[in-house]
């Protein structure tokens, strides 16, 4: 029983990977994985903490994620055979799918009218939130750990006390003057 739930869980894992790719696809992290597509160089979703951000119970969807793992890879099946193509039985159907295929499943999901299309467009910008935002993490332990994402976009790092200050105004001029009673800490008096 205990390994049954096991395998579950590793299947699970290994759909959400190839979702959380399919959206900010990267490289594989070793020859022999099937989660990840590599069908881009560097980083991706999954290696920015997509599966994390999934995780953390305020994202909402963290307690249905196991339905959802199923519910995708029942879709990978229906897509599978109405497209005539052989599977691995061996590995969860969506893993399975090349990453064209995998495209075009989600795309599917996420079209005006499919009637579940609302709980995978969330999973979905969750997923580019833990690429483009760290949002599983605080912002200085991301840069600090190299996040791929924030590393990506060329984030500013902090000052060395942790705290971000632009001494270059962003159109080259103050946009007003500060005010008198403003602490040297940038506070309101």
């Amino acid at each position: 029983m205990e390994s049954d739930i096991q395998d579950e869980d590793q299947s699970g894992t290994r759909t959400l990977e190839a979702f959380a790719d399919t959206f900010v696809p990267g490289e594989k992290r070793a020859p022999d994985d099937i989660a990840i597509a590599g069908a881009a160089p560097g980083p991706g979703a999954v290696a920015a903490g997509a599966l994390e951000l999934l995780h953390t119970p305020a994202t909402g969807v963290s307690e249905g994620l196991g339905d959802l793992a199923r519910a995708l890879n029942g879709h990978a099946q229906t897509y599978a055979a109405e497209h005539d193509l052989a599977v691995d039985p061996s590995i969860p159907a969506f893993v399975a799918l090349s990453f064209a295929d995998r495209t075009a499943v989600v795309s599917g999901l996420m079209a005006p009218e499919h009637p579940e299309k609302d709980i995978w467009i969330l999973a979905a910008l969750f997923c580019f939130m833990a690429f483009d935002t760290a949002a599983h993490m605080h912002t200085v332990d991301a840069l600090a750990a190299g996040h791929p994402g924030l590393t990506a976009m060329g984030f500013a790092p902090p000052d060395a006390d942790g705290l971000w200050r632009f001494p270059d105004f962003t159109y080259g001029r103050p946009l007003a003057s500060l005010h008198p009673d403003t602490t040297p800490a940038g506070d309101p008096g």
